[in-house]
């Protein structure tokens, strides 16, 4: 199974770009939401030294409504994490996937 990271309207590009590389190294899929707190342009991407972008399996989304009607999270396993959680990472059984 691929795993999928979905920022969900990301403010930092330094964040944005420590996980893209990661994405990169593992072969696991961006999603990104918009709006952005940042340019992806071609042009921005290649000034910010991110050498890695191309090699990205990536995939941009209007909005998080967009995200969730196409991926479905009712028929498939989704996790989602946010700083205004009630319950922590390690709770949910992710063995069973």
């Amino acid at each position: 199974m691929k795993l999928n990271i979905v920022l969900v309207e990301p403010e930092i590009p330094q964040n944005t770009g420590n996980i893209a590389r990661t994405c990169a190294a593992i072969g696991a899929k961006l999603h990104l939401v918009y709006p952005l707190g940042f340019n992806i342009s071609e042009k921005a991407v290649k000034r910010a030294g991110l050498d890695y972008w191309d090699k990205l399996d990536i995939e941009e989304h209007i909005s998080f409504d967009k995200f969730l009607e196409k991926y479905k999270p009712e028929e498939n396993n989704m996790f989602f994490v946010t700083t205004k959680g009630k319950h922590v990472y390690s709770e949910p059984s992710y063995g069973n996937m």
